[in-house]
Order: C-alpha cells, then structure tokens, then sequence
C-alpha cells in the first residue's frame, strides 16, 4: 500500500522560500506520476504541479508557474516542492498525491488516489 508522507511545511513572510519534500513507500515510485496540491478552509483543492515518472517533464499552474520548482530522485523516491516568492495567497495545506496516470495526470485529474496528510503553509504579509 502506497504511503505518502509530507514534511517541510511552516511559517513564513512573503517573499520567502520554503522546500516541500513527500517520502514515497509501500511501491515502486517510478511506476507513479506524481502531484503537489493544496487546499485552504472553504475552497477547493486546487492542483499546483505535477512531474512525470521520469522527472523529465514538470508542469506547473498558472498561479505557481515561475516560483515554484518541482523535481523529484527515483532513487531516494521523493519528490519535491520548491516554493519561491511566496505570497500571502499560497497559504494552505499543501498534499503529495500519486498516480499510476490519466487522461490529464499533468493538470492534476481524478486518477490522484494515493495522498499524504498534508503540511501547512502559512506565508505572512
């Protein structure tokens, strides 16, 4: 059974960077695609980035794209977060997602079904 689990989440000002790590366990990692979302109190979840099996190819939302880097080591089985010039609006509850794929895997699509429990991001003004 997949295990996701998310760490490095915290309180930041705006401006700042943190670094988002997800462990992966309980498969083979690079049999998955994997995704960051995040989700705030009274929205929905909203889809952040997404990389390929190979690490190859990132894809990002237009809200992130240009701050954040997402990568991942198919050796450690980890992917990665790299959130620059935060700003107040990406406070939220960031989740690692897995997928085996889907018609539209890079733009965060229902075949998501193995997640963490999230870590918080809260980024001050």
């Amino acid at each position: 059974q997949v295990q996701l689990v998310e760490s490095g989440g915290g309180t930041v000002r705006a401006g700042a960077s943190l670094t988002l790590s997800c462990a992966f366990s309980g498969g083979t990692f690079s049999d998955y695609a994997m995704a960051w979302f995040r989700q705030t109190p009274g929205k929905e979840r909203e889809w952040v980035s997404a990389i390929s099996w190979s690490g190859y190819t990132p894809y990002y939302a237009k809200s992130v794209e240009g701050r954040f880097r997402i990568s991942r080591d198919n050796v450690k089985n980890m992917v990665t977060l790299q959130a620059n010039r935060l700003e107040p609006e990406d406070t939220a509850v960031y989740y690692c997602a897995a997928t085996r794929g889907g018609s539209d895997w890079y733009r965060g699509d229902d075949s998501y079904r193995d997640w963490g429990q999230g870590t918080l991001v809260t980024v001050s003004s």
